[in-house]
């Protein structure tokens, strides 16, 4: 491949990609698609965009000239580019609707016009809605439950119409949560760790029992690389990990890594309008492409908290702040 394209490369998900194709295609010229919003720091990704075969362009995928340009004689191109807290779906919905459903669909449209040979589409397990027990194959029917997941619905369903319409060349990939460095502090594990670091309290929503599932953001570029080699034309892949945690017991080992007994340090507040009790997903398909989950969010953590202290500039300036224990790493 001479050319891959990464919409949303400056955020969380995509600079690890980006990280990953550098090194998985060095003969690869990689272009950055990205808005550059409030959740991406320049700062965090210099060593990617200071890197002679990385280009970035800071446009809004919605438009279509900027799309078009991006993925102009590209050979792959990986959509991760998304507004993705569920919180802020809430109260400003309609920016999701647009950035998730329109800016796919502009995108794809980009890529039908340019012949695009391969597009990787990232979603998310929210689409399948909440599943209280068991799991579900990629079979399922989508039931989202909130704005943001609804428009990460939406834009499948535009993708699955230019499949059937256009034969567009598309693989769609459906993760738990993703955990990782580089992740804005408003996800649960980052934000834990920061608020702790201001010498806050944890706040929770509710009881603190709902249960997510915590894939480690490594395993999700060991699996995209298989999708992008081996993943089947029109196909959907669950990318899944049988780590589950409440949430109060995800704020319980955060506080540990502070030395901090949770019951002084963790608040509870008002629930969301709606909050899923639990996602999970049946990853056997891509598991039969040879992948698997090989890393651990608790063993992750410490490694994650004295990343988050010595960026702590870069989410926050003029504050004090907390370290975590140095045994903790």
């Amino acid at each position: 491949m001479k050319k891959i394209v990464v919409t949303g490369g400056a955020g969380f998900i995509g600079s690890h990609i980006v990280e990953m194709l550098l090194e998985r295609y060095p003969q690869a010229q990689v272009t950055i698609l990205d808005k550059m919003t409030y959740a991406t720091n320049i700062r965090s990704i210099l060593h990617l965009a200071s890197n002679p075969r990385v280009q970035l362009i800071v446009g809004d995928i919605c438009e279509m000239y900027t799309s078009q340009k991006a993925v102009k004689d590209a050979d792959l191109v990986i959509h991760a580019a998304a507004e993705s807290h569920v919180d802020n779906s809430f109260g400003n919905s309609l920016e999701f609707t647009r950035s998730n459903t329109l800016g796919t669909h502009t995108l794809i449209e980009a890529c039908r016009v340019l012949k695009v040979p391969r597009i990787i589409h990232v979603s998310t397990d929210e689409v399948y809605g909440e599943i209280i027990s068991g799991s579900v194959n990629e079979d399922a029917p989508l039931k989202p439950t909130n704005p943001y997941s609804a428009s990460k619905a939406a834009a499948e369903m535009v993708v699955q119409g230019y499949l059937q319409s256009f034969n567009l060349p598309v693989v769609i990939l459906r993760a738990n949560n993703i955990f990782g460095i580089r992740q804005y502090p408003e996800k649960i594990i980052p934000r834990f760790m920061t608020q702790l670091m201001k010498g806050e309290k944890l706040t929770l929503h509710g009881s603190g029992k709902n249960t997510r599932h915590y894939l480690s953001a490594h395993d999700l570029m060991k699996a995209m690389i298989l999708l992008i080699e081996k993943g089947k034309i029109g196909e959907c892949y669950n990318i899944g990990t049988v780590e589950e945690y409440q949430n109060i017991e995800m704020a319980h080992m955060i506080c540990g890594l502070f030395g901090l007994p949770p019951k002084d340090h963790i608040i509870f507040v008002d629930d969301r309008p709606f909050n899923d009790a639990r996602y999970a997903v049946d990853w056997s398909k891509i598991s039969a492409l040879g992948w698997k989950p090989q890393s651990s969010v608790r063993t992750e953590l410490p490694k994650m908290a004295q990343w988050y202290a010595d960026h702590f500039d870069l989410y926050n300036t003029g504050l004090p702040m907390r370290r975590p224990l140095a045994n903790a790493a």
